[in-house]
């Protein structure tokens, strides 16, 4: 099939050029090919497509038809390539994207902007839910979620790792204090968000403690705005609280306040910042 569509090309070309040299030239075919395509369409449609003579080629009334169609076939090839090619620069249609609250809104908002910018024809929906989503079922085209992906068939890419830190606002540890070890984190008020609220916190060691919490939200950016008054500590995205611990030096509680030099501990520096809004508590390097 794909000789066929060629010797129509070549046929095409001949027509337009007015000679079989100028097709030759245009196709970077040498002469003898060209010559011998056009004859070898000729004999398998058993009609003559074209009158030539030593100074002129001219269609017969058999190579008009046929010609008129041939254009038509090449020009729907054309088109139909050149349609499935421009996808590769230039996205279209509607892309729906779910994301948690927090992230959606401090990290993808901005970058689904710009990229819907780049592409005018491309409308962007995006829906914020810290809960599990059914995708498939929504219809969504790209899911952003922090943890494993249960068995699926659904194809899952890790973006980044998300390293977590347990933090509390100044004020809090002021009154309180920065907890030196893991049993210490059961005497301290804990805000706790999710769907359910994750009072189960693992650390990168593989140790982990069941924390108490009295205040629990289904929404991580609630949970966010108790710490920053003062509530107690929460377990967040280092991405999610950056802004707010923002600033230079941590000292590690080892260092400043005396806290027993376990030396499992040393995974999590309790560090304080005084100066911005938010305090680090714990660090904890939990991808998840």
């Amino acid at each position: 099939m794909s000789d066929n569509f060629l010797d129509m090309l070549v046929f095409v070309r001949v027509a337009d050029a007015g000679s079989l040299s100028g097709a030759a030239r245009e196709l970077n075919f040498s002469l003898t090919v060209v010559s011998r395509k056009l004859s070898r369409l000729e004999e398998r449609l058993g009609v003559r497509l074209m009158n030539r003579t030593t100074r002129s080629l001219t269609l017969t009334e058999e190579g008009t038809r046929f010609y008129q169609r041939c254009v038509r076939i090449l020009t729907e090839i054309e088109d139909a390539e050149t349609e499935v090619t421009s996808g590769r620069d230039t996205a279209t249609g509607m892309l729906k994207v779910t994301a948690t609250f927090a992230f959606g809104m401090r990290w993808l908002a901005p970058l689904l902007g710009e990229f819907q910018r780049a592409h005018p024809d491309l409308h962007v929906r995006l829906d914020t839910d810290d809960g599990v989503t059914n995708i498939v079922d929504a219809g969504y085209d790209l899911a952003i979620r922090f943890g494993a992906l249960a068995d699926s068939s659904l194809i899952a890419r890790q973006l980044a790792p998300n390293r977590r830190v347990i933090c509390a606002a100044p004020a809090y540890l002021d009154l309180r204090g920065r907890p030196g070890t893991l049993d210490d984190l059961l005497k301290h008020d804990v805000i706790s968000f999710g769907d359910p609220p994750n009072t189960h916190w693992v650390f990168a060691d593989g140790r982990s403690v069941n924390v108490v919490s009295k205040l629990s939200t289904n929404n991580g950016e609630l949970g966010h705005r108790w710490a920053l008054q003062g509530s107690g500590l929460i377990l967040k995205s280092i991405w999610d609280v950056q802004e707010d611990v923002a600033g230079e030096g941590w000292r590690s509680c080892f260092q400043s306040t005396g806290c027993p030099q376990r030396r499992s501990m040393r995974s999590f520096p309790i560090i304080d910042w005084r100066q911005p809004r938010f305090a680090f508590a714990w660090t904890s390097s939990q991808h998840v």
